[in-house]
């Protein structure tokens, strides 16, 4: 069956969501199609029991619901935030149709109108909005098959808690925000915890008497455009290492070292019951040492070159990471490892657009995600066109925008 539509966007996330908000405000006939089948399915199913979100609640400022409760301060638990999104929908009466995976998006050579499929179904319509996100597949390296049948392995969005987990010490694989939440989670429970380190950066959770999401706000960090980036990939860098659990507190690698947790290089490669790693933990740590100085000076330029009042404070400097010896290989059973977690961030997939849009990497060729297909668009991706084109506090900026390039072509 073939049907006509105006517009159709792609993703029922917050992206796709903020985007219907501001259709529908234009009056502008549209649909979403969203392969889950109910809304919030990335924090419904993605995230671990315990997840909070890593900004504060006055983060959230997704067009028409933005935060106004009595805790801006606090972090939405996951439960909270799935809520959010159900009485979003519910409440703008935005026309999303659950359930609905869309395999293919061409166009029609004669009337330049796209077409969308979903199984039998099929949609013709003047504009397309991809809202799917980077995150469709977990990162998992192709020598995971080599660990042996006797290790449990997960990625971390199906971790939910230790008790899911059989008895034994656990290998985390990826130490930005979520590697380093659910080691951090698990050593506390107990568990005896391995993990195997990035170069993902590191802030304080507060600073001089702000939220460290605060001073990046205000010194610009998150408006930083894709053409600041000193190359195409460093888009993808890991997440930052904080956490908002517990009202918010920081994380450190070198604490987890002093907590019991082992500290590794870089994961290469396994086999016969052994991982192998690089000898890169030094650097790891060292990397992830020198983001946050260089982060807290920027802070401390501000203050400075503002005049503001806020008090002197010296963070405390551990170094207990770098008395860790460099491990070139661990033999799993000896160290009594039952499971492995991968937390190596996530793949992207776009090929469902037949159509050339995608550069090298697999990512949109667009400018501030308008394509050089007219009617064809992307949102809610980080550095569409800032870091915060991704987040919730910045993907209703990109959804306005995309949705008055929208309106004014009907």
């Amino acid at each position: 069956m073939q049907s006509q539509i105006e517009t159709i966007i792609i993703g029922g996330g917050q992206a796709g969501l903020a985007t219907s908000y501001q259709l529908m405000q234009r009056g502008h006939e549209h649909i979403v199609l969203e392969q889950a089948a109910q809304a919030g399915n990335a924090w419904r199913n993605g995230r671990w029991d315990s997840f909070t979100l890593l900004s504060p609640n006055w983060s959230v400022q997704i067009p028409g619901a933005e935060y106004h409760g009595d805790a801006p301060g606090g972090f939405m638990t996951r439960s909270e935030i799935v809520n959010y999104f159900e009485n979003y929908v519910e409440d703008f009466r935005l026309p999303v149709n659950y359930g609905v995976q869309v395999s293919l998006i061409d166009q029609n050579i004669e009337t330049k109108k796209y077409l969308v499929r979903s199984g039998d179904d099929t949609w013709e319509a003047k504009n397309v909005v991809i809202a799917t996100g980077l995150f469709q597949q977990p990162k998992i390296p192709p020598f995971s098959t080599e660990l042996p049948s006797t290790i449990t392995q997960i990625p971390s969005g199906k971790y939910r808690n230790s008790q899911q987990l059989p008895l034994g010490a656990v290998l985390v694989v990826g130490s930005a925000q979520s590697g380093c939440q659910i080691a951090e989670e698990l050593y506390k429970a107990g568990r005896k915890v391995y993990l195997s380190t990035g170069r993902s950066g590191r802030v304080p959770r507060r600073y001089r008497g702000k939220d460290i999401f605060e001073w990046l706000g205000l010194t610009g960090f998150w408006d930083r455009t894709v053409d600041q980036l000193p190359s195409p990939e460093a888009k993808f860098t890991g997440s930052l290492q904080v956490s908002g659990g517990s009202g918010g507190h920081n994380l450190n690698l070198h604490q987890f070292s002093q907590d019991g947790v082992v500290l590794l290089g870089k994961l290469k490669g396994a086999g016969d019951n052994t991982i192998f790693l690089e000898r890169n933990l030094k650097e790891n740590l060292a990397q992830t040492d020198k983001f946050e100085a260089e982060i807290i000076k920027m802070i401390d330029f501000y203050i400075s070159e503002n005049g503001l009042d806020a008090p002197l404070e010296e963070l405390p400097q551990l170094r207990n990471g770098y008395d860790q010896e460099e491990i070139p290989e661990l033999n799993l059973q000896d160290e009594g490892i039952t499971t492995c977690i991968w937390a190596m961030g996530y793949k992207f997939d776009f090929n469902l657009v037949e159509l050339p849009i995608l550069d090298r990497d697999g990512y949109p060729v667009q400018k501030r995600g308008v394509t050089g297909y007219p009617g064809l668009f992307f949102v809610g991706l980080p550095w569409l066109n800032k870091l915060k084109s991704g987040l919730l506090f910045g993907v209703g900026e990109d959804a306005e925008y995309i949705a008055s390039r929208i309106d004014s072509g009907r």
